[in-house]
């Protein structure tokens, strides 16, 4: 009876894990850029003297969904999109590199070209920083151009190009903080292949209804571990009775 208490005590333990990592998808349903995350149970054998015999649940996160979402027109100049494979290089709250698929960018009052979040976007030489300017635009390079104050409008001015990325997706994994980064711990070189659009965002690539499913699939799982775990203490004190009795 031990045995099915622990299995399903821990197995309801990890299943709350799993929901939790379920909810972490849904809630970021509308998060620009997201990228949902795959998570998996297997089981793990309690090893030490004598026979193992006790085996224990585990829930782990085994990968990241890196497919693309639905491309959306916002007719900002300031939004882009990655157009195929590839990330936008920015600097983590940690003030490590990071990637990211989440195109919406604004400038600070200070100059900076940020994210949405209020990542530093980055660039060939560092962190950019964008001057008042009546214009700017983004190519399809990343190259940044900005109309100065007082120009005429077909004075553009090249300032800087947007850090883009295309590691190959085994070499990267889901930090944290929500940023891609190389398994290695290293910075990834910039990709001139990579192209983004101006103008338009890329939603999450969260499956609604799937996550819903699983929702659902999850929390009916924990319900039977509940009920195990309580069975398992009916069968302890049925045997407690017939050891009372037959002492």
């Amino acid at each position: 009876m031990d045995k099915m208490l622990y299995i399903s005590m821990s197995t309801a333990q990890q299943t709350m894990r799993a929901q939790a990592a379920n909810s972490n998808n849904l809630a970021n349903l509308n998060t620009t850029g997201f990228r949902a995350d795959f998570e998996q149970f297997r089981s793990i054998p309690v090893l030490g003297e004598g026979v193992p015999s006790r085996v224990y649940s585990a829930s782990e996160r085994i990968a990241t969904n890196f497919q693309q979402g639905t491309l959306q027109s916002t007719g900002r100049e300031l939004d882009i999109s990655v157009q195929g494979e590839g990330f936008i290089a920015v600097q983590g709250k940690d003030g490590r590199e990071g990637y990211t698929r989440a195109g919406d960018l604004r400038v600070t009052s200070s100059g900076q070209l940020i994210t949405g979040t209020g990542l530093v976007v980055l660039g060939e030489g560092g962190p950019i920083s964008i001057p008042a300017a009546e214009k700017v635009e983004i190519g399809s390079d990343g190259t940044i151009s900005i109309r100065p104050l007082g120009s005429a409008a077909s004075a553009l001015a090249q300032l800087d190009r947007i850090k883009l990325v295309k590691p190959e997706i085994g070499q990267l994994q889901k930090s944290a903080d929500g940023l891609i980064r190389l398994v290695d711990g290293t910075d990834a070189p910039s990709d001139a292949s990579v192209k983004v659009a101006s103008g338009t965002l890329e939603s999450s690539n969260v499956n609604a209804v799937g996550a819903l499913v699983n929702m659902i699939s999850l929390q009916r799982q924990y319900e039977m571990q509940i009920k195990m775990m309580s069975t398992a203490q009916e069968n302890s004190t049925a045997s407690a009775r017939l050891l009372q009795l037959g002492s």
